[in-house]
């Protein structure tokens, strides 16, 4: 190529120099062509056709004497043509020797000609690539035919099946083509062997290292993780370009200073212990654009932001306790922290996963499953999944839901119900992992307190239709002690659903919300978002929060909202954290129906004097330690299932949570787990059901004698019916249930004490 871009400098040259070289190209290619396929232009089968590659034609000592030739005289060619571009000061007479021969070029060849040679070069150079492909796959075979008869071992007994399903599927994914399959039951029997582990190892292969699934590479060393306080790092790794991405870095660059003084913190309390550094991969699946991505065009419209305040805090706090942190926003990103092989995820991974631990959502773990393929089956006890309203047992256990009607479009993934961790402390059988308000110091919050506008109220509804259906009555009420302001959405006008004696603010940035808060007495829920994170700021700002109570309660037999996710828990308010773990006076919940109620709730308020409030676990440091605490000692899902087992870099106490914090409760009949160690001031523990799950323990408790002992795989169980004496166990562990109740049974309950302000621990468990 050099020799010709030589030749074409030469502008009087460059179309002589060029049909030439076209032109003895096209020529030599056909010639291979011809000799290569045998004279099999006149070939009559389909099956013949002279484009098809045959093994049987192209003889490999043949080939690679045409391959030669060709290379030859090509060489030949570009010398002919390096001569002819050194004629720069050619006679008139040579310049009408070649006028001439251009000109009978011009007339040889017909309309296209030059196309279709270039056209034919170009399948003769991928056919020639082909070829070899062939030839070696011939050499690898020569001797070993026999050697690559599918065997019929009782150890590999799903061998057979396998190939034949390769036989007529291997090329439904590039995957296969990635790892050397090419059709041949040689490659079939390779891969089968050394990718994934359906056939035995081939004694003709080279073993000096094991197979790749079960390469056992050298313990790596542990590093110790240090507390960071510098969060340039992770700002600069969250990345740019979405809506999403800004709103989760002014949060963090906000309260860069507290997760700071929180570090400090936890750091002298836990002392010189030695903390694990973990490899982490946190895979945001919501916010990529496979997704969808519905919440970052909404951030400046009133959209949802609770999810994108816990993953900014979830990020925070894992960089923070100092963890070698990989953070994944597309499914390019994923697929290339987890090296998964190119293709739709048919294929599993070929070393061990990349990281410890993986923290993702719903949206990422279907992600993991199109591109992991068998992998997250083998990876998936690594995998945390942050789910808001949490997953019960029932609806996890995928072959237990289908066919008792829990089956939903989430959970059913047969993970261990503590990997999936929550927003709020509602589901003990979920583990709690939360997110942040902001704390004040002394002096703030007397400054807060001196400044309180008695009769201001603030209206938690940032999107206008939150204002209809039925809020004029009790709006009027309010409005007769309080002065409403609302910080509702909207572009040119003032929304219609807003009442005129509203004073809206539009949609404020965070920290002006801060400052409308500090000045507010009253926080007001309309019944909508449940759960998120705003009231928690406002009780943290010194404001009352006042919400509906919901008769009857909410649910996925009643509710819209929660139709379809993977819980039947009851909700009986918005916020059903702030009246149980917070309550009087911070938080009242009343009938919003009953006028009498709500006239009496609002001149309560209006006489009632707090300071501002905020839960331990929802302080950056309670954070911290909830989280250390999971990662250092939380139980993980064994590939068995159901067993529960320990990282393999972690020294494991018999048990986690200590056994010291058990507490052996029976409910009453119909009631749950969750509502009898709740109503003793207790937590139910999943963790605990182990070692309750046994005939001694029902009789220990009940003082009964068990009649009939029988173990099903039933979410209520283990569990004991009083009128037929007839003691239950459980025998899938994966179904152990806080949640599960049945009006025929009382449940045998594994209760734990907690720490005060954090529930997620309990007093031992640090």
């Amino acid at each position: 190529m050099t020799q010709c871009r030589r030749c074409c400098i030469t502008t009087s040259l460059l179309p002589l120099c060029c049909r030439i070289f076209v032109v003895g190209i096209g020529f030599f290619s056909l010639c291979f062509l011809m000799t290569s396929l045998g004279g099999q232009f006149s070939a009559k089968r389909l099956g013949d056709s002279p484009f098809t590659i045959r093994t049987e034609v192209l003889g490999g000592v043949e080939s690679r004497g045409v391959l030669r030739k060709i290379s030859d005289m090509l060489e030949v060619i570009l010398k002919r043509m390096d001569s002819l571009s050194k004629l720069d000061n050619t006679s008139s007479t040579d310049a009408k020797r070649l006028d001439e021969l251009s000109s009978a070029i011009n007339r040889f060849q017909p309309a296209g000609l030059v196309e279709r040679i270039q056209a034919i070069a170009q399948n003769v150079s991928n056919m020639a690539v082909r070829v070899e492909q062939i030839l070696q796959n011939s050499m690898v075979q020569d001797g070993t035919s026999s050697q690559c008869e599918v065997p019929r071992d009782p150890r590999y007994p799903e061998c057979p099946g396998k190939v034949d399903w390769m036989r007529a599927r291997w090329t439904s994914d590039p995957c296969y083509a990635f790892y050397g399959v090419d059709g041949s039951d040689c490659s079939f029997l390779i891969y089968l062997s050394e990718v994934e582990w359906f056939c035995p190892p081939l004694v003709w292969r080279n073993h000096s290292s094991p197979p790749t699934q079960h390469t056992h590479q050298a313990k790596p060393t542990k590093r110790q993780a240090a507390f960071r306080t510098d969060l340039s790092v992770l700002l600069d790794q969250v990345g740019t370009g979405k809506e999403s991405l800004s709103f989760m870095k002014r949060r963090i660059r906000r309260l860069a200073l507290q997760w700071g003084t929180a570090a400090n913190r936890l750091d002298a309390k836990l002392g010189q212990r030695w903390r694990d550094q973990k490899k982490i991969l946190v895979h945001v699946g919501f916010l990529t654009e496979e997704s969808g991505d519905v919440f970052s065009p909404k951030v400046l419209k009133g959209g949802p932001l609770g999810e994108m305040v816990q993953w900014a805090d979830i990020l925070t706090a894992l960089h923070v306790l100092g963890h070698n942190l990989k953070i994944s926003m597309s499914v390019k990103e994923l697929q290339g922290f987890l090296g998964v092989p190119p293709g739709r995820g048919s294929c599993p991974l070929t070393g061990p996963l990349p990281f410890d631990l993986i923290y993702t959502d719903y949206h990422g773990l279907q992600q993991m499953k199109q591109h992991m393929g068998l992998s997250l089956k083998k990876h998936k006890c690594h995998i945390r999944v942050i789910d808001t309203f949490g997953t019960e047992p029932a609806y996890n256990h995928e072959e237990y839901a289908t066919l008792h009607g829990y089956r939903t479009n989430w959970g059913y993934w047969n993970l261990n119900a503590r990997q999936y961790m929550t927003m709020f402390p509602h589901t003990p059988d979920n583990s709690f992992m939360g997110f942040v308000s902001e704390e004040l110091n002394e002096t703030e919050k007397r400054i807060i307190q001196q400044n309180k506008v008695n009769n201001m109220a603030v209206v938690y509804g940032k999107e206008a239709s939150m204002w209809k259906q039925g809020k004029e009555g009790f709006l009027e009420i309010l409005h007769g002690y309080m002065e409403v302001h609302g910080t509702v959405y909207y572009e040119t006008q003032r929304p219609p659903e807003v009442p005129a004696f509203v004073k809206n603010h539009g949609l404020l940035p965070q920290h002006e919300l801060q400052q409308l808060l500090r000045k507010a007495k009253l926080f007001i829920g309309f019944g909508f978002p449940y759960e998120g994170p705003a009231p928690l700021e406002a009780i943290a700002n010194g404001c009352i929060y006042l919400q509906p109570k919901f008769s009857p309660p909410h649910s996925s037999l009643n509710h819209e909202f929660f139709r379809g996710k993977p819980t039947s828990r009851e909700v009986f308010s918005q916020h059903p954290y702030a009246e149980q773990y917070i309550g009087r006076p911070h938080v009242m919940t009343v009938d919003y129906n009953n006028s009498l109620e709500f006239d009496t709730a609002i001149r309560e308020i209006m006489r009632t004097k707090v300071e501002p409030y905020l839960p331990y676990e929802y302080t950056c440091e309670g954070m911290l330690e909830r989280v250390h605490a999971y990662i250092q000692n939380q139980v993980r899902q064994g590939s068995a299932g159901g067993t529960l087992g320990w990282a393999s870099n972690v020294t494991a106490p018999a048990a986690w949570p200590p056994l010291s914090s058990l507490r052996l409760l029976v409910s009453q009949e119909g009631q749950s787990c969750v509502d009898a160690c709740q109503s003793a001031g207790f937590i139910c523990e999943p963790a605990h059901f182990r070692f309750i799950n046994n005939k001694e323990a029902n009789g220990m408790k009940l003082q009964v004698q068990c009649e009939v002992v029988d173990s099903e795989i039933n979410h209520i169980l283990p569990a004991f019916s009083v009128m037929r004496r007839e003691c239950g166990l459980q025998r899938e562990p994966l179904l152990f249930s806080c949640a599960g109740h049945s009006p025929k049974y009382r449940r045998l309950c594994p209760c734990r004490d907690f720490r005060r302000g954090q529930v997620a621990l309990c007093r031992d468990c640090l």
